[in-house]
């Protein structure tokens, strides 16, 4: 069912990974001009193939294994992206490219909360569907 509260948390998941990009920064660099994700091809593409597991995982609500696989997938893939972002962050020296740091480089911590809340739902919907097929 595509009522649940599952497809809230993912629709929220894929407007923070798909959308939100192009809204915030992920740094400045040292001129001072903000730095977006679709400038790095590395992390736009993780955005955008996140933005899509959210988007199809939504659409997968008949086969509940199968979209609690993608949204593991999903937050693999995000941390993934988050340990990018630390290391770009970390390791380029004295300041040249990301001079400071922007709300962009948190975007993948909230999608992984949003989607660690959307797995524990479609977790709660599965044991309910097996709790009634065991009364059967």
């Amino acid at each position: 069912m595509i009522q649940r509260i599952q497809t809230v948390y993912l629709l929220i998941a894929f407007v923070v990974s798909a959308v939100l990009i192009f809204v915030f920064p992920v740094w400045e660099n040292a001129a001072g001009e903000p730095v977006f994700a679709q400038e790095q091809l590395i992390s736009f593409g993780m955005f955008l193939i996140s933005g899509a597991l959210s988007l199809i995982s939504i659409f997968m609500f008949k086969n509940r294994k199968l979209q609690f696989v993608l949204g593991r997938l999903n937050i693999i893939l995000n941390f993934f992206l988050l340990g990018v972002f630390v290391y770009w962050s970390l390791s380029l020296p004295g300041e040249m490219d990301i001079s400071e740091k922007g709300i962009g480089m948190f975007l993948p911590i909230v999608s992984i909360v949003f989607l660690v809340l959307a797995n524990k739902a479609i977790k709660r919907d599965e044991d309910l569907v097996k709790s009634v097929d065991r009364l059967r």
